[in-house]
């Protein structure tokens, strides 16, 4: 297992829902989804630090986590000092593994709040061990809805697994010398 990706419903889905066949074509022989529907980033650290995934030895980790901190009581910047301490876990839990840090997507129900928390967020990669990659702005508009997301205006449809793929494959080609 080369990559693990972590995350809520949108990582979730790569296995079984819109995802699967992009998932099957890119990742399946390579990665492991440890997304979980509506995580938080308290949720995703916590199932860093209490299931048995110790034994594994990513080289990289992909990281989308944040949409559910959406309500009031979160401003930006505790979101972003959310997916901070994930980053933190991650590479407590698996020492040496790059972090390619995923912009949070945008949605109907937060999607200022969650662009803002983007603007902080990006100032994590150092291009060393944390990359920070940018696919809110692949998303663009369209209507009412944004490029690639489902009717629910939250979660990506095939196209927007496609353009996750196309666009985190490259990076992954320049992090794991094998990748393909």
């Amino acid at each position: 297992m080369d990559v693990i990706f972590i995350g809520d419903s949108i990582t979730e889905q790569w296995r079984w829902g819109s995802g699967k066949p992009v998932w099957i074509k890119n990742y399946a022989e390579r990665g492991l989804d440890f997304g979980v529907g509506s995580d938080t980033t308290q949720n995703a650290i916590w199932r860093l630090e209490n299931l048995e995934i110790k034994g594994f030895h990513p080289k990289v980790a992909v990281i989308l986590i944040g949409t559910n901190n959406w309500g009031p009581a979160y401003t930006p910047e505790e979101i972003a000092a959310g997916v901070k301490a994930v980053i933190s876990k991650t590479q407590e839990i698996f020492p040496g593994v790059k972090v390619v840090l995923m912009s949070i997507l945008p949605n109907r129900r937060a999607n200022d709040k969650m662009m803002a928390v983007n603007e902080i967020t990006r100032k994590f990669a150092d291009d060393h061990s944390v990359f920070y990659l940018d696919l809110a702005s692949k998303l663009t508009p369209e209507g009412d809805n944004w490029k690639g997301l489902q009717a629910d205006h939250l979660h990506l449809t095939t196209e927007g697994y496609e353009l996750w793929a196309a666009e985190l494959n490259p990076l992954l080609s320049k992090l794991i010398m094998d990748w393909k």
